[in-house]
């Protein structure tokens, strides 16, 4: 979940740039849409996994992940600057990066398996346990947002393991 508290930043005229860092820090429109843009980004990560993302193997998906790091990371700043908040909650590729990492080691994921990473993710990313919240801060600009994401999908992959070996 992010914070839209602001730091006494103007924001900052867009450039061509800027629109498309916007764009794809957003993920177009659906940053933007009601009161939930992370639980909305989160789902849009989960229903293009399976097109993007499942399909690859162990070292593509890190790949993806690594460049979906760096960015994401860059375009969050740019997002930070434009707008002049502090991790703005329109900025939703830090969802993907982390609903996706919650499936990294996963190969065969039944639908309930995918519902319930969802799940999971949703509940250590709005939660932030311990060192979640504090790790926007150990990182500057969009790699701090991009990395409470991180620690949220690790969380949620070891519980998505745990369900998995019980089922």
């Amino acid at each position: 979940m992010n914070d839209d508290s602001t730091e006494d930043r103007e924001p900052r005229r867009p450039t061509g740039l800027d629109a498309l860092c916007l764009s794809f820090s957003t993920l177009g429109f659906i940053g933007r849409v009601g009161k939930a843009p992370g639980t909305a980004g989160s789902l849009a990560a989960v229903l293009l996994a399976p097109v993007l993302f499942l399909h690859l193997d162990l070292y593509g998906r890190l790949l993806a992940l690594a460049a979906l790091f760096v960015l994401g990371g860059l375009a969050a700043s740019r997002a930070e600057a434009v707008l002049g908040r502090k991790d703005p909650s329109v900025v939703v590729i830090d969802e993907v990066l982390g609903q996706w990492l919650t499936f990294l080691p996963f190969f065969l994921l039944p639908t309930w398996q995918l519902i319930a990473g969802f799940v999971l993710f949703r509940v250590f990313d709005i939660a932030k346990p311990w060192p979640i919240r504090r790790s926007e801060n150990w990182l500057p600009g969009g790699f701090g947002i991009m990395l409470d994401d991180v620690l949220a999908g690790i969380y949620a992959m070891a519980a998505l393991a745990l369900i998995r070996l019980a089922a």
